[in-house]
C-alpha cells in the first residue's frame, strides 16, 4: 500500500482580516522577535507600516528587509541574511507575493544553516529546518505560504534553482484575501492562472493522491468560475476570496503532489526573458495540456469537469477537448501574449532552446508529468510556444 507524505503548516488562518492575527500566530508559536522580508511596493504602500504598528502593540518589537526582487536572486537573499545578522531575529515573516515568499524562507534557511543557495537545489532536499517561517501573501496565485519549495535564480547562470524540502514549510499562514484587492488585472490574471496551473499539474502528476487529488480538485472549482470575474470586477469580495483560498488549496495540492512539465519549462523561460512566473505558465499551458493530455486522459478530463467547462456525462476524449477549448478562451480573454508579444528577441530565444531544455530536465518537474518528454520533445514545445501553433514530429 503506497503512504502519501503530507505536510501543511502547523497553524492555517484563512479570511478576511486574517493578516491582523500575526501577533496572536506569534505569541502562539512562542516567537517575539520577528524579521518582516517584503519588497519596495509593499513598504511605499504603508501595507508593511500597518503589520508593523499591529506588531509594536502587542508589544512586538520587528525588523524590516524590503529589497527582494522579483524572481529572488542569490545575491539578493544573501543581502536578506547579512541583514538578519545585525538583530537577533527568531523568525522570518514573509509578506508578499512569490518573490518575498521565496525570499523569506531562503532567507530563514541561510540564516540559521549556513551555505551557498545553490548548495541546496534539487536533487538535494532540505528537510533540517532553518528560522520558523511565517507567510502572509498578498496575491492570489503561487500557494508558496503552504509549500515546502522556494525558487531562487542563480543569476551567474541564469538559472531558476528548485529547491525542495521541508525546511521551506511555513509554520504558520495567514490567508487574507482582503490583501489582494489591489492588486492590478494583469498580476490577477497571471497569478490566478499559475495557481490553476499548480491545481492541474497536482493533479495528473506521477506523484498524485488521494489527499492532493482532493485539494487540487477543490482548487480548479474555486478558481475556473472566478477567474476571469475577478478580472472584470477588482471589487468582487466574492470572487477575491474564492480566488486566494483557491490559490491555497492549489499550493497544497502541488506541495503534497509536484508540479510537472508546464512549470519545468516555465522557469528557465522566467530565469532568462525575465517573464513573470505565472505569465510564462500561462503560455505554456494550453500547448503542453494538449501535447500530455493522451498519456491521463481520464485525470485531465477529471479537470474539466471540476472546472465546470465538461459535463459529468461526458466521455473522457470530449472532456478534454473542451479543457483545451477553455484555455485558450482563457488565454484570449485574459490577453496573455505570447514570447514574441511579450518582447524576446527570436533568434536569443532559439538560442536559448538548448540550455532551457537541459534546465527544464534538471529541475525534475518533467519527469513528474504523465507524458515524459526528451529534449528534442522540449524543443519541439518551446518552439510551438514561439509559433503559436502545433509542430509535428
Amino acid at each position: 500500500m503506497d503512504i502519501a507524505s503530507i505536510a501543511l503548516p502547523r497553524i492555517l488562518r484563512i479570511g478576511g482580516g486574517a493578516s491582523g492575527q500575526l501577533a496572536e500566530v506569534l505569541t502562539t508559536l512562542g516567537l517575539s522577535r520577528p524579521l518582516i522580508v517584503t519588497d519596495a511596493f509593499l513598504l511605499a504602500s504603508g501595507r508593511v507600516a500597518e503589520v508593523q504598528d499591529a506588531l509594536a502593540r502587542a508589544g512586538i518589537v520587528s525588523r524590516v528587509f524590503a529589497d527582494t526582487v522579483p524572481d529572488p536572486t542569490i545575491a539578493s537573499v544573501d543581502a536578506g541574511v547579512a541583514f538578519l545578522g545585525e538583530a537577533a531575529h527568531d523568525c522570518v515573516v514573509g509578506f508578499g507575493g512569490g518573490s518575498p515568499l521565496d525570499s523569506a524562507k531562503a532567507i530563514a534557511l541561510l540564516a540559521l544553516r549556513g551555505g551557498a543557495m545553490a548548495d541546496y537545489k534539487a536533487p538535494h532536499v532540505q528537510d533540517e529546518p532553518g528560522l520558523p517561517i511565517i507567510a502572509i501573501p498578498t496575491t492570489a496565485g503561487t500557494g508558496s505560504e503552504a509549500t515546502r519549495f522556494t525558487i531562487i535564480t542563480d543569476e551567474a547562470t541564469d538559472e531558476k534553482m528548485l529547491c525542495p524540502g521541508l525546511a521551506y514549510l511555513p509554520v504558520a499562514a495567514l490567508v487574507d484575501y482582503e490583501l489582494t484587492f489591489t492588486k492590478p488585472r494583469r498580476l490577477t490574471a497571471d497569478t490566478g492562472i499559475d495557481s490553476l496551473t499548480h491545481a492541474i499539474e497536482a493533479y495528473v502528476s506521477k506523484r498524485a493522491n488521494r489527499f492532493s487529488d482532493g485539494m487540487a480538485l477543490l482548487a480548479m472549482r474555486a478558481i475556473a468560475p472566478n477567474l476571469r470575474r475577478v478580472c472584470a470586477d477588482p471589487d468582487d469580495r466574492e470572487a477575491r476570496e474564492a480566488m486566494m483560498l483557491g490559490a491555497t488549496q492549489a499550493g497544497i495540492a502541488f506541495s503534497n503532489s509536484s508540479v510537472a512539465l508546464v512549470h519545468g519549462m516555465s522557469r528557465p523561460i522566467g530565469a532568462h526573458f525575465h517573464v513573470p512566473h505565472g505569465l510564462s505558465n500561462a503560455m505554456l499551458l494550453p500547448a503542453v495540456t494538449a501535447w500530455s493530455a493522451p498519456a491521463a486522459l481520464g485525470r485531465y478530463a477529471a479537470c474539466a469537469r471540476a472546472m465546470g467547462v465538461a459535463d459529468d456525462g461526458e466521455g473522457d476524449q470530449a472532456a478534454v477537448a473542451r479543457l483545451l477549448d477553455e484555455l485558450a478562451a482563457l488565454n484570449r480573454d485574459l490577453e496573455v501574449p505570447g514570447p514574441a508579444a511579450w518582447g524576446i528577441d527570436a533568434a536569443r530565444w532559439e538560442a536559448l532552446v538548448p540550455t532551457m531544455c537541459a534546465q527544464a530536465a534538471a529541475s525534475g518537474s518533467p519527469a513528474n508529468n504523465p507524458r515524459v518528454p526528451d529534449g528534442d520533445e522540449m524543443a519541439m514545445l518551446y518552439a510551438q510556444l514561439w509559433s503559436g501553433s502545433p509542430q509535428s514530429r
